[in-house]
């Protein structure tokens, strides 16, 4: 084999061999990304116990009453809530 044949074949081996491990390289990085960009639960969805409306409990209006957390849609629900049940703040 002439030097110019043995130049090429090591370059197209070495090329393959970049693109085996490459492929592997993605195939991992892929499921890495794909986790890192799930999204995650960061808010639960509570029920409105008045209109039975779904409320992330991040924005909904809490009120304790008799040692349990209830959770409203609106201010307006939660009044109404104090003024059938007579809950107290």
């Amino acid at each position: 084999m002439t030097p110019l044949k043995l130049v090429i074949l090591a370059i197209l081996i070495y090329i393959g061999y970049r693109l085996l491990v490459g492929i592997g390289r993605k195939k991992t990085g892929n499921r890495q990304s794909e986790e890192k960009s799930s999204p995650q639960v960061s808010d639960l969805l509570v029920e409105d116990p008045v209109c039975h409306t779904l409320v992330p409990q991040g924005q909904a209006v809490r009120l304790q009453h008799e040692n349990q957390i209830y959770y409203f849609c609106s201010e307006t629900c939660c009044s109404r809530f104090i003024s059938e049940k007579g809950a107290n703040t």
